[in-house]
């Protein structure tokens, strides 16, 4: 749940619905959560920097309003009635990249991991702070509309990464990456041999820098790897450097 200090107060029925937008560009945001009151709550704040929201009260409905409205980003709490926030992570994520933060009261890391490796780009532990919320779907949002300002192309041996398109190819073919994935792998293969801390990732991928949410780092390096298959029969490759950090590196082919 929020910090008490921030909860809202009671709204008249039928308040749950989209709020206006304004500032935010008309930007939509599909917020899913099974507490009235956290739903009220952050379509207030969301809806006060002029995002549009559109709140759902459980997964079937989160997963009919985010086919009706393709919304710009997803916040799912994870623990819902009926189709938990898993299994409606897993369903968007087979058929959009659209990015989700989910929420989560649950303490154990490895809940959140689940979530992070079925697709989810950041997480957030209730209680939360709506401020610090809001400011998570900015750096999210931010970070998708700048990923397409360059035309920029990377390629390597058995590996291309197309910046405008959005699409990497392994070998000829294409791979899916979520918009997470792709900045984390652009952010590595662009400085080859460069050590990066789970620090600065989180610093320039997530947009803020929180030991406590090193693992959020791994597990986006465990995918890249599994849907790049960068390892060290492949040209290229993804190394863990211990004690320090991640780097992107090409290998020259054996001699026969």
């Amino acid at each position: 749940m929020p910090e008490p200090s921030e909860r809202l107060p009671r709204r008249n029925p039928g308040s749950d619905s989209p709020g206006s937008a304004a500032g935010a560009g008309g930007r939509k945001v599909l917020v899913v959560d099974d507490e009235e009151s956290v739903r009220e709550l952050v379509q207030l704040y969301l809806s006060k920097e002029g995002f549009e929201v559109i709140p759902a009260r459980d997964g079937q409905e989160a997963l009919r309003l985010n086919g009706k409205h393709h919304p710009d980003l997803v916040i799912l709490d994870l623990m819902l009635p009926g189709l938990d926030g898993w299994e409606v992570c897993r369903q968007i994520r087979s058929g959009s990249q659209v990015p989700i933060i989910m929420l989560t009261a649950r303490t154990e890391e490895v809940d959140r991991i689940v979530g992070l490796e079925l697709g989810a780009d950041d997480y957030v532990v209730k209680p939360f702070s709506p401020r610090e919320l809001v400011a998570r779907v900015k750096a999210v949002l931010r970070r998708g509309s700048m990923a397409g300002e360059e035309s920029e192309t990377l390629s390597f041996p058995g590996l291309r990464i197309d910046r405008v398109r959005h699409r990497v190819e392994v070998e000829g073919e294409e791979v899916h990456l979520t918009p997470t994935e792709f900045r984390l792998l652009w952010c590595l293969a662009s400085h080859p041999g460069r050590v990066f801390s789970r620090a600065e990732l989180l610093d320039r991928i997530w947009g803020y820098d929180s030991e406590s949410d090193a693992r959020t780092v791994d597990v986006h390096i465990k995918r890249l790897r599994q849907k790049t298959k960068a390892s060290e029969s492949r040209p290229f490759a993804i190394s863990t450097v211990w004690g320090m950090g991640y780097k992107f590196e090409t290998r020259q082919p054996a001699e026969e």
